[in-house]
C-alpha cells in the first residue's frame, strides 16, 4: 500500500447526481476497494498534495464542485505524525463543499495504545486525536462516519464526540479464514500474549483450543509465561491487534516452542514496526507464518520477506461499506 494520490477510475457515473466518490492517499488499496464494490463508485484523483517552501501543506481539490450532492468516502492513513495535519485539513472541508454524506476510512488509529494514564501528568493522546477527528463538520445527511479496524481498546469509541459516528470493525475474520485454509477447521490452537488480547479476540474462535500467556517486565527484559493452556503437539497461532518492536511476540513464541508446540505462527492487524524492527523477524527460526494486513503502507514491503504474509483489508472494507453505505 503506497502513500500517494489515487489514480482516477471513470465508470460513467458522472451523471449520477447521487453517485459515490472514493478519494484517498493510499492508491493501491483505494483502487482495490473501488473494483470490489459493485455499486457505481468513482475513484477520483481530486486532491493535489503539495507543500509551501516552509513545509506547511499546499493542498488543492481540483474538481471540488463534483462532490456536491455525492456520498464521499476518503481512505486515509495516519501512520506518520507529519501527514496527519494535512489530511485533517481536507477532512474538515469535504462537508463544507456540500458532500451529501462523508465516510472516513482510517484502518489504523495510531495513538490507540496511549488511551489511559497511570501517572499524573501523562497525556492520553488517543483522546487528543479522537477530538481532532470529531471536528469534521456535519454533511446534509448528518454526521460523518469514521471506520477504524481493530482499535487498541474498544472504550476509545467514547473518546469521540457525538458529532461523528465511530464504527469499530475487526480484521480477525480474515485471518480466521486463512487459518482454516492452511490448517483446516479447528486444527490449530489460538494463543494470546496477554489477558487483554484474550478478552478482545477469543470470541472469534469459540471452538478453538486457546492458550493465554502472561507478560511481566524486569527493566527492559520481558518475561513471558504460559498462564493457561497446553501447546504440546499443537500448531499455535498468536493473535494480537498490533506489533511494535515485536519483543513480546518473539518471547511468547519461544516459550510455546519450549513447551512442545510443533509450529508457531502469528497474526496482527497493524504491523507498526518502528525503526525497521520488522527485520528482526526475517528468516525467523520461531515463526513459520506471520500474517499482517495492509492497514499501514509499508506492509507491502514487509510481505516480500519471509515469514510475513499479507492479508488485504480490501474485502473487509468493501463488506463494511456494502453493509451500510453502498446498498443498491
Amino acid at each position: 500500500m503506497e502513500c500517494s494520490s489515487p489514480e482516477i477510475m471513470n465508470d460513467n457515473s458522472q451523471n449520477d447526481s447521487q453517485g459515490t466518490s472514493l478519494c484517498g492517499i493510499t492508491s493501491s488499496l483505494a483502487a482495490k476497494r473501488s473494483r470490489r464494490i459493485k455499486r457505481q463508485v468513482q475513484l477520483r484523483k481530486t486532491i493535489n498534495w503539495g507543500s509551501f517552501d516552509d513545509g506547511f501543506p499546499n493542498i488543492f481539490i481540483s474538481d471540488v464542485k463534483y462532490m456536491a450532492g455525492k456520498d464521499v468516502i476518503f481512505l486515509g492513513s495516519f501512520h506518520s505524525p507529519e501527514i496527519i495535519f494535512e489530511q485533517l485539513s481536507v477532512l474538515y472541508m469535504f462537508p463544507r463543499y456540500r458532500a451529501r454524506s462523508f465516510h472516513f476510512l482510517l484502518p489504523y488509529f495510531p495513538t490507540g495504545t496511549m488511551e489511559r494514564v497511570e501517572n499524573e501528568g501523562e497525556i492520553p493522546t488517543a483522546k487528543t486525536l479522537a477530538s481532532l477527528m470529531s471536528h469534521i463538520p456535519f454533511t446534509t445527511k448528518g454526521p460523518a462516519q469514521i471506520t477504524i479496524f481493530d482499535i487498541h481498546a474498544l472504550q476509545e469509541r467514547f473518546y469521540f464526540s457525538d458529532t461523528v459516528i465511530p464504527r469499530l470493525e475487526s480484521a480477525i475474520p480474515l485471518v480466521k479464514l486463512e487459518l482454516e485454509n492452511v490448517f483446516g477447521s479447528n486444527n490449530y490452537t489460538v494463543a494470546f500474549p496477554d489477558d487483554g488480547a484474550c478478552k478482545r479476540f477469543q470470541r472469534y474462535f469459540p471452538n478453538a483450543d486457546t492458550i493465554i500467556c502472561n507478560k511481566t517486565r524486569n527493566g527492559s527484559k520481558r518475561i513471558v509465561q504460559i498462564k493457561d493452556g497446553n501447546p504440546k503437539g499443537k500448531s499455535v497461532i498468536i493473535i494480537d491487534d498490533l506489533v511494535l518492536t515485536g519483543g513480546t511476540l518473539k518471547e511468547c513464541g519461544r516459550i510455546l516452542l519450549q513447551h512442545g508446540a510443533i509450529s508457531i505462527s502469528a497474526y496482527v492487524t497493524h504491523a507498526v514496526f518502528p525503526k525497521d524492527s520488522w527485520k528482526n523477524f526475517v528468516d525467523s527460526d520461531i515463526f513459520d507464518n506471520f500474517w499482517i494486513t495492509d492497514s499501514i503502507p509499508h506492509a507491502l514491503q514487509l510481505a516480500q520477506h519471509k515469514p510475513f504474509k499479507l492479508l488485504s483489508l480490501c474485502d473487509a472494507i468493501a463488506d463494511c461499506l456494502l453493509g451500510y453505505d453502498l446498498l443498491p
